[in-house]
């Protein structure tokens, strides 16, 4: 199978991805309600890795080793601790549709990452790209109704962002397991780091009482951590890191939709310009990069029938 071509499973595997992650703001929304940020988070990761390992042990998985053993959990530090400390802490502040949105500049974060540690080569393509996709994100900071939001709250979803760029980076070059062993180590270490900034912040730590937060921690437990970074791990195994991170520009789709329904978020003229802005952006700093390669490879292809 080609990297620049997933077959059907690949791309059923990627769609669900969207689904599940657009929804996943959301709910981390109604968690955070009732929880404190970094507890809310470590509960969900450690819950979450707790079936990961039990999975490991009803199907008998190896866990890896060596460095594929220190790749796991530098992803798990990377995505669940850092990527998700900055997240919730965000998203206490920063309403779902724009968190997904300023996450939309996964991709393009992904792809000048990769330019950093040398895995695709610089292009100016890029460089602009990312200027626009800046853009849109400036403008949607700029309109009338995100005033109210602490610019620290939002810049710490874009340092999310730039996390979960770097650990989609990482997992291409370290050695490679099983979706299922990387993900129970590396919820691990993630829900520890995670324990680690709540002992910090000295936030109260207690289950939660609403029923409305056990239905948000039961969906990111299940459907949110172990559904989701499973499909996520066995789509970027099978297509290329930059390809994979595009799930970003699609997740505000749906979380746009349901924070509209489920919390009355406004849909506002700046948010919706600079929303666009942001996947423009994506498209030609990276997208638009990669399909202008493709029609080379075809020839080729076409060339040795």
């Amino acid at each position: 199978m080609s990297p620049e071509r997933p077959d059907r499973l690949t791309l059923l595997a990627f769609s669900t991805t969207i689904l599940l992650g657009g929804a996943n703001f959301v709910a981390v929304r109604f968690s955070n309600r009732e929880l404190p940020p970094f507890w809310g988070a470590s509960l969900r990761f450690a819950v979450a890795s707790l079936l990961f390992f039990a999975l490991v042990a009803a199907l008998r998985l190896a866990l890896p080793r060596r460095r594929a053993l220190l790749g796991a959990v530098l992803y798990g530090t990377l995505t669940f601790g850092g990527t998700y400390a900055l997240l919730y802490w965000g998203l206490v502040q920063v309403p779902a549709g724009l968190a997904s949105l300023i996450m939309a500049s996964g991709p393009l974060l992904t792809l000048l990452f990769a330019v950093a540690h040398r895995l695709e080569p610089f292009r100016l393509r890029g460089l602009l790209g990312a200027l626009l996709a800046l853009a849109g994100i400036g403008l949607m900071f700029a309109g009338p109704a995100q005033t109210n939001i602490p610019l620290l709250s939002l810049l710490a979803v874009l340092a999310g962002a730039a996390c979960a760029a770097e650990a989609s980076v990482l997992v291409k070059m370290l050695p490679g397991a099983h979706p299922i062993t990387t993900n129970a180590l590396g919820m691990a270490s993630g829900a520890l780091v995670l324990l680690a900034f709540s002992l910090l912040a000295g936030e109260a730590r207690a289950l939660p009482t609403e029923p409305d937060t056990w239905m948000a921690l039961a969906y990111l437990v299940l459907l949110g951590s172990v559904g989701l970074f499973a499909l996520f791990l066995f789509v970027i195994r099978r297509w290329t890191a930059s390809a994979t991170a595009y799930a970003f520009v699609l997740f505000p789709l749906v979380a746009v939709v349901l924070s509209a329904l489920l919390e009355g978020e406004p849909v506002t003229l700046g948010l919706l310009a600079g929303g666009a802005l942001v996947p423009a952006g994506v498209y030609l700093g990276a997208l638009k990069t990669a399909t202008l390669s493709h029609p080379k490879s075809r020839r080729e292809s076409r060339s040795r029938r």
